[in-house]
């Protein structure tokens, strides 16, 4: 049976969405059941799916891992990306958390894998609050799934691109406080906002909302290093502008300029996603390909 084909009769309702139960295979190529919201369309590959499976989860269809799979082999360093870029939102959370942030709205949260928002964030402090939001259906019914039981952690569905809908959110003014200070993750979305949709513009209107002392946690494809490194990025670039979601590149002064000057960054500035407070064992490894990556306070 091939993705996307029906396996079973639908049930309405479920999760508060009207769900078709699709089978689709996991990484192992073992075939498992899996709830799939009604309206999703699993014949084109969507960047949260991507991200997925190239993080090891099993969320993900056979064009997913067909693109993901086209993309390494266009630029083999991506997964190298993925990674670092996962790892540096760990370490940002840990950071914020030891700082005394107790509140996170993590904005293209992507679908749930190993070490998640709100589980770095309350494991330093089991009171921190963290709303979570996506654009994919399938992102945040799994984080429905994986939250329930957790009064201080809940999902939305939002996008990037029309923030006052996230801010003004029932649920989020319910659960964020933003008379106190809040962490907002913009991680590994950015790139996909073109410079059409007035990125600056959007960072803006979410640091308009946030108090002095807040912070935004950013990271952004840039552009590789080497001249080889740059031609085969491109070249997984160009596979991104066939999907939904094409990818843009900025360069760390692009980034610092969507940061704004109501921002001041932190200790080390815009750098790579490996070498933000790299953890003790990985200090001294050689620079690798990434993303760059930045915190910043506001003044």
């Amino acid at each position: 049976m091939s993705d996307g084909q029906l396996s079973a009769p639908g049930y309405d309702m479920i999760f508060g969405f009207d769900l078709v139960l699709r089978q689709f295979a996991d990484l192992n190529g073992s075939m498992a059941y899996g709830w799939v919201p009604e309206g999703v369309d699993i014949t084109v590959p969507d960047a949260s799916r991507v991200y997925d499976y190239a993080l090891g989860g099993v969320h993900n269809f056979a064009v997913d891992r067909e693109f993901w799979h086209r993309a390494e082999a266009a630029f083999p360093e991506a997964g190298l990306v993925a990674r670092t870029n996962r790892a540096f939102l760990g370490r940002a959370v840990r950071w914020l958390a030891d700082s005394g942030v107790r509140q996170f709205l993590d904005i293209g949260s992507g679908i749930p894998t190993l070490g998640n928002v709100h589980e770095v964030a309350q494991e330093a402090n089991p009171a921190a609050r963290v709303m979570y939001v996506d654009i994919d259906p399938i992102a945040v019914q799994q984080s429905r799934s994986l939250l329930s039981g957790n009064p201080y952690a809940r999902v939305i569905e939002g996008d990037l691109r029309d923030p006052e809908a996230i801010l003004y959110h029932p649920d989020v003014l319910q659960l964020l406080d933003f008379a106190e200070p809040v962490a907002v993750l913009t991680v590994a979305v950015l790139h996909f906002v073109p410079d059409s949709a007035d990125p600056a513009g959007i960072m803006k209107r979410l640091g308009d909302a946030m108090v002095s002392g807040s912070y935004l946690v950013v990271s952004h494809l840039g552009p590789e290093v080497t001249a080889e490194g740059r031609e085969r990025q491109e070249r997984a670039r160009k596979l991104y502008e066939r999907t939904p979601t094409p990818v843009v590149i900025r360069d760390a002064e692009e980034l610092t300029a969507l940061i704004g000057s109501d921002f001041e960054i932190v200790p080390p500035g815009v750098v790579g996603a490996a070498d933000w407070h790299p953890d003790p064992d990985e200090a001294d490894d050689p620079p690798q390909p990434t993303a760059l990556v930045a915190v910043a306070r506001k003044r």
